[in-house]
């Protein structure tokens, strides 16, 4: 009995210390107003939730086409309908800015955040962004053309050193294997 009291002060203790542990870390992660302000004009300036900006008008999309299908003579009041909630709900995307600013406050700091909005903001950092998806596109294609220059010498350099190595098929069995099969009458 007096065993299990010391277990269960001792659990306790423990308990009590981890959630210190994790109230200590959770405070650690609080961002100040203006690492959460650095962080809205890094996304500002490197557009980091611009491709989620066909989200709402995509699935708006889809759906109007979905009940069309299903009640075709509807097909106006559908679309009235859909557009209407569409741009009610519009207003929520600042959620998604929010939770955006939130993983750029967590993943650098301020005086970092600062530094990047800065460079792209700079003409040298406007272009940097014009032009990444060409110069992506450019380096995917090297990149291809790269790895099949690769895998053609790879493949030929390997076949001509095996090529002695793997003379005999594989479907014939090595020397001793032969020996030890009794013949087929």
């Amino acid at each position: 009995m007096i065993r299990l009291a010391v277990l269960g002060r001792a659990a306790a203790l423990a308990t009590l210390v981890s959630g210190l542990a994790l109230s200590a870390g959770a405070q650690a992660q609080e961002v100040s107003a203006s690492h959460l302000q650095a962080a809205r004009d890094t996304i500002n300036a490197i557009e980091a939730t611009r491709q989620f900006d066909n989200i709402l008008p995509n699935l708006a999309e889809r759906l109007k086409a979905e009940f069309i299908l299903s009640s075709p003579n509807f097909q106006d009041k559908i679309s009235e309908t859909v557009d209407a909630e569409a741009i009610a709900l519009a207003s929520r995307r600042a959620d998604l800015e929010k939770e955006a600013a939130a993983a750029y406050a967590k993943a650098f700091t301020e005086d970092e955040l600062k530094a990047i909005a800065a460079f792209h903001s700079s003409p040298a950092g406007k272009k940097f962004l014009s032009t990444l998806p060409l110069v992506q596109r450019e380096l995917g294609r090297a990149a291809e053309i790269w790895a099949n220059g690769i895998s053609r010498d790879l493949t030929s350099q390997s076949t001509a050193k095996l090529r002695d190595v793997v003379a005999v098929p594989p479907s014939q069995p090595s020397g001793a294997e032969a020996v030890n099969q009794a013949p087929q009458q």
